[in-house]
């Protein structure tokens, strides 16, 4: 299996199903498209249904859209525990991963995700608060029912989805509570996110829009090296 993604440093989609895939030993190689420059638009759409990556390359089967590629990898390795085993908690890990799928725009708009940078100050928390305050509930409910260290206890499919929410926090330094900080740490503890971090941090391109000094006019677009 192949899984077609985005530049490491920014694309959130394409970290969920990766994070699945390492963390638990699914075999499988990658392809890395740059989300700027000429044509990337175009190279991307020659290889995705949708134009957009993350796309899994099955043999003939070309699956786009994260929670279809994790859906079907559970289906495909059921033995993997992808989703909690118990009927109840996966009810509740897939509505958590669907609100995550259509949930929390203001972070996404006002604090991308940049594994790279460090800018703590940079979001305006107004934008953000009610966002906040909902994340911190559902993992609330959930790492106090779970006993964590993840959502479910084990890391499963709805932590994937929560991991790119994870480095948005830490990247702007938000406020959030002590629960919600060490589940943070326990993402980035995973070695699967430490393998896409080392590889994110080695990554030489810039995507302006997803620079918050660019998006919030500190600097001119095509300027940061």
């Amino acid at each position: 299996m192949k899984l077609l993604i985005g530049n490491r440093n920014y694309s959130t989609w394409s970290l969920r199903p990766w994070l699945v895939m390492r963390h638990f030993e699914i075999p499988f190689e990658d392809e890395v498209f740059q989300l700027s420059g000429p044509d990337w638009r175009e190279k991307i759409a020659a290889r995705s249904p949708t134009g957009k990556v993350p796309v899994l390359i099955d043999g003939d089967l070309a699956v786009p859209e994260t929670i279809a590629i994790i859906e079907y990898l559970a289906e495909r390795f059921p033995d993997k525990a992808i989703w909690p085993s118990a009927s109840r908690d996966r009810a509740l890990a897939r509505a958590a991963a669907a609100e995550m799928h259509a949930g929390f725009p203001a972070l996404r708009q006002h604090a991308p995700m940049n594994l790279r940078a460090s800018h703590p100050g940079k979001v305006d928390l107004d934008s953000v608060r009610r966002d906040l305050h909902r994340v911190e509930a559902l993992w609330g409910d959930l790492l106090e029912r779970s006993g964590g260290p993840f959502l479910f206890g084990g890391f499963s499919a709805a932590d994937a989805m929560f991991a790119p929410l994870a480095t948005r926090l830490r990247t702007y330094d938000l406020p959030v509570s002590d629960l919600a900080g060490r589940y943070v740490e326990a993402i980035y503890a995973l070695p699967a996110f430490q393998d896409w971090l080392s590889l994110a941090l080695h990554e030489p391109w810039i995507v302006d829009d997803d620079e918050i000094d660019v998006i919030q006019g500190r600097i001119a677009p095509g300027t940061l090296a």
